[in-house]
C-alpha cells in the first residue's frame, strides 16, 4: 500500500520545539532529553555554519527534522554534511523527508559549498534506498571509533 502524500511544510527549527525534536531524535536512535535537546538546538540556531529544519505538517504537528551543517577539513573541499534526518513514525514514506533533504541541499547551495554528505549506519536499508533514489552514492565503509573523556 503507497502512502499517501503529506501536506508538509518545512521551516527553521525554533526553541519551542526541542520537545519535538527529542522524541524523534529517540526514534532516530539517539535519546536526548528535552533540555538537552534545547541547549544545543539554542547554540546551532546562533551559528550560521548550522541549520536545523523541521517538517510541518498543516496542523502544526512537527514531523521530522533535519540539522546541516558545514564540514571543514583540512584534507578535503569543504562540504556540507546532515547531521541528523529523522521523521516520525506515522509520517514516513510520504514526502517529508525528501522535502527535508532538498531544504538542506538548497542550504548548502546558498552557502557556495558543491557537496553534501551524510553517514548512515549499516542497518538501516530503507534509509539507504531513500537516499540512493535521491542522487547520493555511497563512497565508503567505514568504522567509527568514540573514546570519552
Amino acid at each position: 500500500m503507497i502512502e499517501q502524500q503529506l501536506k508538509v511544510g518545512v521551516r527553521r527549527a525554533r526553541l519551542q520545539d526541542a520537545s519535538r525534536l527529542a522524541e524523534l531524535s529517540g526514534e532516530l536512535g539517539y535519546p536526548a532529553d528535552f533540555q538537552a535537546i534545547r541547549r544545543r538546538l539554542r547554540l546551532l540556531l546562533k551559528s550560521g555554519d548550522h541549520a536545523v529544519y523541521v517538517a510541518e505538517v498543516p496542523d502544526g504537528r512537527v514531523a521530522g527534522w533535519i540539522h546541516t551543517f558545514i564540514h571543514r577539513v583540512l584534507e578535503s573541499e569543504w562540504r556540507a554534511e546532515i547531521g541528523g534526518l529523522v521523521v516520525g513514525e506515522g509520517f514516513r514514506g510520504r514526502g517529508a523527508g525528501q522535502l527535508l533533504l532538498e531544504r538542506a541541499e538548497r542550504w548548502a547551495t546558498q552557502k557556495g559549498l558543491r557537496s553534501v554528505y551524510l553517514r548512515s549506519n549499516v542497518v538501516r536499508k530503507a534509509a539507504h534506498a531513500f537516499y540512493q533514489k535521491r542522487g547520493y552514492r555511497r563512497i565508503k565503509t567505514q568504522y567509527a571509533f568514540l573514546k570519552t573523556l
